[in-house]
């Protein structure tokens, strides 16, 4: 089983409150008496917190079912009871929480953040709210609400600072092990990466930036074929996108236009997005090669060429990544 999890779905129910006390003033030296029950303690809540740390739901993958502490009840000489004790989801920055009807109900963007999805139950009053000038020792107190419960869909969605977009054996993968320490599966077959990998790329004077391989796209993505909707939503948090065309591609810009066709169906906002294209294996090409290959593309989106492999223009291409991230 792959160890990226992007999607769980999980029952959560938060704590029932407490309920009031009814108790009276019995001491020996008080003749009168009276009301003394304190009031009940809240429900624990259902909180999902955002943890830097994480980067996939796979904690998550087998929980079935989330319930937060009751709360404790009231108690005698007005004390509250305790309130129940919150639990907490934690999950990587990027993810979203969805009630039974698909509507978002919460999105974690920063770490340490915190969004309560299901709320304690409100405690019980006590007795001693409910004294009168007619009813001066009410005998009854009121019961705890009940918290709330149902079922969350929690999916995660990637935050990069640069998506890498292409079909399976672009190079995607080679890239990133290219100009990062992650270490992407690579082969030479379709759909080599089955699940997002991550990786910091080191750049000038100790700056850096994410970079996110996301697998492969096939034409029909959009509309489920291939990995299909599973793995377009995660290009949806990229600051910028890089498309990568193979050289030896029947078809430069042809290729360029079906995944931006895919990307468009999909969500035609991400179009909005600050993107750059570029040629991979740039080091199966000569000078000819490239300048036949860029004569496919229009003025304004003129591609840009690297090799992972000889390290060719991998520099130049941090360097133009690094301009339209902080250009």
């Amino acid at each position: 089983m792959s160890n990226f999890v992007d999607y769980v779905k999980i029952h959560c129910k938060s704590g029932h409150g407490g309920a009031g006390s009814a108790h009276l003033r019995r001491e020996k030296y008080i003749p009168k008496g009276g009301p003394d029950g304190g009031d009940g303690g809240r429900g624990g809540h259902v909180i999902m917190k955002g943890d830097a740390h994480e980067w996939t739901l796979l904690p998550l993958r087998f929980t079935r079912h989330i319930k937060a502490e009751r709360g404790h009840n009231g108690a005698k000489n007005q004390l509250t009871g305790a309130y129940g004790e919150d639990v907490y989801i934690k999950v990587p920055l990027g993810t979203i929480a969805k009630n039974e009807d698909g509507e978002v109900i919460a999105e974690i963007m920063e770490d340490g953040q915190e969004i309560i999805l299901m709320h304690g139950g409100k405690g019980g009053l006590g007795n001693e709210h409910f004294k009168s000038s007619t009813n001066q020792t009410p005998r009854y107190a009121q019961p705890g609400m009940p918290g709330e419960e149902g079922y969350i869909t929690f999916e995660l969605k990637i935050l990069a600072d640069v998506g890498l977009v292409g079909f399976p054996n672009a190079g995607k993968s080679t890239l990133l092990a290219a100009v990062s320490a992650a270490k992407p599966k690579i082969a030479d077959y379709a759909f080599t990466t089955l699940t997002p990998n991550l990786g910091i790329v080191d750049y000038r004077n100790y700056k850096s930036f994410v970079m996110a391989d996301i697998p492969g796209i096939i034409e029909g993505a959009a509309e489920g074929k291939g990995l299909g909707h599973r793995f377009l939503r995660h290009i949806e948090r990229n600051s910028i996108l890089l498309f990568l065309i193979p050289a030896d591609s029947e078809s430069h810009y042809k290729e360029f236009e079906i995944l931006e066709n895919e990307l468009k169906k999909y969500n035609p906002e991400l179009l909005d997005k600050n993107y750059i294209i570029s040629i991979s294996k740039a080091d199966l090409l000569d000078d000819e090669l490239k300048e036949d290959i860029s004569k496919e593309f229009p003025e304004n989106r003129k591609p840009i060429y690297f090799s992972s492999v000889t390290q060719e223009g991998l520099t130049e291409l941090k360097d133009v990544i690094w301009k339209k991230l902080h250009g």
